[in-house]
Formats: structure tokens, C-alpha cells, sequence
């Protein structure tokens, strides 16, 4: 395999999809590339730079997501909310490090400008405020869903009859997308009820 940045970070991505960040190294990378861990510092000279590359892979794979411009504010807000949460939950592993390091890439700069563009109606200051709440849920939102991932859903002790009758109205562990859509839905009421007054 012909070896370029491109291949070493779709590979690395791959690697942290399937085993985890915390057993990323480049001497497991380059075995799974086939190469000597070594030859990888040709293209990522350390292992931070292999872990800013993952997060502008991720990066990138939002802005290709971006909805249309044109779109009234609140939903353009509402599908790159959507958008964003798709990526995320395809590269859970990854959450920790989107958490944690600089986000501003390139592609995400990009979606960045896109978003305040589209909250022209916004005071400048309000609009990045507006984008980074929605940003800041979205990925705390991921962060709760990747952790329950896999678990049984909890089961409350008596002694709490309005838990239990929300349980029983359907609210429980596997309504993410639903949870999700709500507060998405209630956020951007807010927003709406800060531009009008």
C-alpha cells in the first residue's frame, strides 16, 4: 500500500473506531498498515499531530454534511444539530478527544463562518453564543448516549411514582434520538424568543 497522510489517518480512524484511542501507538498503526511504525512519523511527526489529524477527520466529515444555506435559521440549526450528531456517533471512541483538543480546524472554521452567516439576524457576539451552545449540547449529548451504549436500562426502586410514570409513558434509555430532537426543539425556541425582544 502506497503510504500518504490521507492513508495513515483513514487507517488510524479505522483503528480508534474499532480498538479505542487509548490503544492508539504508531508500532500497532504501522502493523496494521502493513509498515514499521517509524515510517509514520514521514507523515504525522507525533503522536499529537496523529491525534489533531483524527479530529480534523471528523471535522471534515461534518462540513460535508453542512444543510443548505438558504434554510431559514432554525433549521438550518436543527439539521446541522442532526448532522453532527450522526458523526459523532459513528466515531464514539473519538469523543473524548473532541472534548478535549482544539476543534478549530480548517473544516470546522468553515462550518463556523457558514453557521454565522445563517445567524445574520443575530448580533455577531449572539450569533457565535447561539452556535456554540448548540455545538457544546450536541456533543455532551453524544458523550451521555456513548456511555449508556451496551447497558441494560436502569431499574428505580419504589418510592418514586412520577419516575415510574414517565417510565411507563415511554421515557426511558432508548429514546435518545427522541430526548434529542426535544431539547434540540426547545433550544431553538429560545434562541427565537432572545431575537425577538
Amino acid at each position: 500500500m502506497r503510504l500518504s497522510r490521507d492513508v495513515v489517518l483513514d487507517a488510524a480512524l479505522r483503528f480508534v473506531d474499532e480498538h479505542g484511542v487509548q490503544a492508539l501507538s504508531m508500532r500497532k498503526l504501522g502493523a496494521s498498515l502493513g509498515v514499521e511504525g517509524m515510517a509514520l512519523y514521514y507523515y504525522v511527526p507525533n503522536k499529537d499531530a496523529l491525534l489533531d489529524g483524527l479530529v480534523e477527520r471528523v471535522t471534515e466529515a461534518l462540513t460535508d454534511e453542512l444543510p443548505d444555506r438558504e434554510l431559514p435559521w432554525q433549521e438550518w440549526l436543527r439539521r446541522f444539530a442532526h448532522a453532527m450528531r450522526a458523526v459523532l456517533t459513528r466515531h464514539p471512541a473519538l469523543l473524548p478527544l473532541l472534548a478535549t483538543r482544539d476543534v478549530m480546524t480548517p473544516a470546522f472554521l468553515g462550518a463556523f463562518e457558514t453557521a454565522l452567516e445563517v445567524l445574520g439576524s443575530f448580533q455577531p457576539k449572539q450569533a457565535v453564543h447561539v452556535f456554540n451552545s448548540v455545538t457544546t449540547f450536541v456533543l455532551g449529548h453524544v458523550l451521555a448516549e456513548a456511555g449508556r451504549a451496551g447497558q441494560h436500562p436502569p431499574e428505580f426502586p419504589g418510592g418514586y411514582p412520577l419516575i415510574a410514570r414517565a417510565v411507563a409513558a415511554g421515557a426511558g434509555h432508548d429514546d435518545d434520538a427522541e430526548r434529542f430532537d426535544f431539547a434540540i426543539g426547545a433550544l431553538l425556541d429560545g434562541f427565537d424568543r432572545r431575537l425577538c425582544t
